[in-house]
């Protein structure tokens, strides 16, 4: 039997800054549940999951599915999903299902670490106010 053309190949990095999941192959029926697998597998973390989309060539619908899922997922442990270098077809997917008004597309995974860079703390400032 030869090799499948539904092959899906994914690198994770995690790090104090987050955690890089670079994706490569096609996200479809055939293999979304290991696509699922690979991101529910993901260290419970509020630190920001990157998506790097670099790689895929073709995103179903049932991959879409998984990626909001996910985001709920991260969303309500404090932490963001950020989509990142997603081809023009995986693009034209992602802005038809309306996914990239609820999670942040990127053109790169070093634009991704820099928007889910946490804010430092707030200064408190204190002003007097006189009265005339």
């Amino acid at each position: 039997m030869g090799e499948s053309q539904h092959q899906l190949k994914a690198e994770v990095t995690a790090g104090a800054r987050g955690t890089d999941v670079r994706v490569s192959g096609e996200i479809d029926i055939a293999n979304v549940d290991e696509f699922r697998a690979l991101l529910w597998a993901l260290p419970p973390t509020p630190a920001p999951l990157r998506v790097d989309l670099g790689g895929v060539d073709f995103l179903s619908a049932a991959g879409v599915r998984v990626l909001v899922a996910v985001h709920l997922r991260v969303r309500a442990r404090g932490g963001q999903l950020v989509i990142c270098n997603p081809n023009a077809v995986v693009r034209r997917t992602l802005r038809a299902t309306r996914v990239n008004r609820v999670i942040p597309i990127v053109g790169s995974s070093a634009v991704a670490e820099e928007i889910t860079r946490p804010w430092p703390a707030p200064v408190a400032i204190s002003r007097q106010v006189s009265r005339i």
